[in-house]
């Protein structure tokens, strides 16, 4: 069942999701806007999605040691997948939405300013994205946690942990300011982007971070005066690519500015920090 839905709005956008009777769409907590009064909301600490913490046999028909290992690895698996959210920082719970006795309707939104994008899945190929992207999607869609390896996790900040979407179906993400997609195979197959600014790409595209110049008098201006600090994030390979406009810390550091407390600083490059 296809999930019919809407991007309305220019400066923060919002998606418009009609479901079907029957149908259930989920979100991360905080997302949600507004919905018809014959769409139930019921919150859970796992997902709806194809693996989500549904365990197949849920009725309670498994009788005997089935049925109690059967809930046993359920809880396990709950457990597992709200560890993983804790350890991202991520919302710890799920908001599920089911429309009943008809067609409703329910809103979603994101948290800044900016664009929203619906992505398709066709069970092939998963998509990532950054932390903090992920609005809505359809219950046959399972939300994940990817972390990146070790050394690309320490070098690279924001990209240390991903959430991954697999299965069929819709996925709403959102990020800041304004989205351009790439693809790396139409520039020599590689990118370098400031890590800040992606917002998700498809299984397939290589990510990794890289130190921006060497440790010589060029690496060290990039890195104190160049507002980019000490790393660059590197996207290889043949697939689609999300990038947008505006960075957290960017906009943190604007309005911090705007308040009269820049912590920017003088340099704008490796001495800035974060707001907050």
């Amino acid at each position: 069942m296809t999930l019919r839905q809407e991007i309305v709005g220019n400066a923060m956008q919002m998606a418009v999701c009609s479901l079907q009777p029957g149908q259930t769409v989920y979100c991360e907590a905080g997302k949600f806007l507004f919905k018809t009064s014959n769409v139930t909301m019921e919150t859970r600490l796992s997902g709806p999605g194809a693996g989500g913490g549904q365990a197949a046999g849920g009725n309670g028909d498994g009788g005997g040691s089935g049925g109690m290992g059967g809930m046993l690895r359920q809880a396990m698996g709950t457990a597992m997948q709200v560890g993983q959210r804790a350890l991202a920082g991520e919302s710890l719970a799920f908001q599920c939405f089911t429309s009943t006795g008809g067609e409703g309707t329910v809103g979603f939104a994101g948290v800044l300013p900016g664009e929203m994008r619906a992505l398709e899945l066709d069970g092939g190929r998963a998509w990532f994205a950054e932390k903090d992207a992920f609005v809505a999607a359809e219950s046959t869609v399972e939300f994940g946690i990817a972390f990146q390896g070790g050394r690309t996790g320490r070098s690279g900040g924001e990209g240390f942990i991903l959430e991954k979407f697999t299965g069929r179906g819709t996925v709403i993400i959102c990020g800041a300011g304004n989205f351009i997609d790439l693809n790396p195979a139409d520039f020599g197959g590689r990118i370098e982007v400031d890590t800040g600014c992606i917002v998700a790409f498809e299984e397939g595209i290589q990510y990794g971070v890289q130190r921006i110049g060497g440790l010589n008098r060029q690496g060290l201006m990039n890195a104190v005066f160049g507002g980019e600090g000490l790393s660059l994030a590197t996207l290889e390979g043949n697939g689609r690519v999300i990038l947008q406009s505006l960075t957290m810390e960017g906009l943190a550091n604007a309005l911090k500015k705007a308040q009269g407390g820049d912590k920017q600083g003088p340099t704008g490059g490796l001495f800035s920090t974060r707001a907050g």
